[in-house]
């Protein structure tokens, strides 16, 4: 999974990465996976799906993702 996304990146795809949220809608994820997700230089988060919209209109329009999220009280993994 890590090798692909490290493809992805290498050829220049905008990856972003969403985290998953339990049932309570707290994020719910490996640490681990997430940080080298991070590492790649994708922006790895989790957001509720009344966010999401917004993300996504973000990375549409090349906002830098890091700073969207800082915008929204969303922490950044990496």
């Amino acid at each position: 999974m890590l090798a692909r996304a490290q493809e992805l990146v290498a050829r220049g795809v905008k990856l972003v990465v969403l985290l998953a949220l339990d049932d309570r809608g707290a994020p719910c994820f490996d640490p681990q996976n997430a940080a080298a997700f991070g590492a790649l230089g994708a922006p790895t988060f989790a957001c509720t799906p009344d966010a999401f919209p917004e993300l996504m209109a973000a990375a549409i329009r090349n906002q830098d993702l890091r700073q969207w999220a800082a915008a929204q009280g969303i922490a950044v993994k990496g």
